[in-house]
């Protein structure tokens, strides 16, 4: 066999090579980029608290709903009387299935009276108004 190659076809394969690594070095930098600018799922901003028990859905996790609805895990792990060791990053439906197998939506009923009875009470966004209404002019 012949040890020379063909300099067309070892142009192409180093282009080819500098091709993938650019193409490499491109797209990590921007993954990287965008894995150093996420921060993740958080809480929503203070001062707008849920409170729309409604809005609990199946798929939510424990920690989810007592982040988004500033109600303590403790609360919401008591009232189904299961531990929170192992089951933190479950699934409502998840631990409905493991748990209560036999009641179906238990675990999502439960979770819903509980966040209504623990939910944090409203703040007034303004002082009330303690001033006695105008009175009318005197008529001439």
């Amino acid at each position: 066999m012949s040890s020379k190659v063909n300099p067309k076809q070892r142009a192409l394969i180093i282009a080819l090579i500098i091709f993938g690594f650019l193409f490499t070095v491109f797209f990590g930098m921007r993954a990287l980029r965008a894995f150093r600018k996420f921060d993740g799922h958080r809480p929503p901003p203070p001062g707008e608290v849920e409170t729309d028990v409604e809005l609990v859905r199946d798929w939510m996790t424990v920690s989810f709903i007592s982040r988004t609805y500033y109600v303590p895990e403790k609360f919401i792990y008591e009232a189904l009387k299961i531990s929170p060791l192992g089951n933190h990053d479950k699934s409502l439906e998840a631990l409905n299935e493991e748990y209560y197998p036999d009641a179906d939506g238990f675990v999502l009923q439960t979770v819903k009276a509980t966040l209504l009875a623990h939910q944090p009470k409203p703040t007034p966004d303004s002082a009330p108004d303690t001033a006695p209404p105008p009175t009318a002019p005197p008529a001439p």
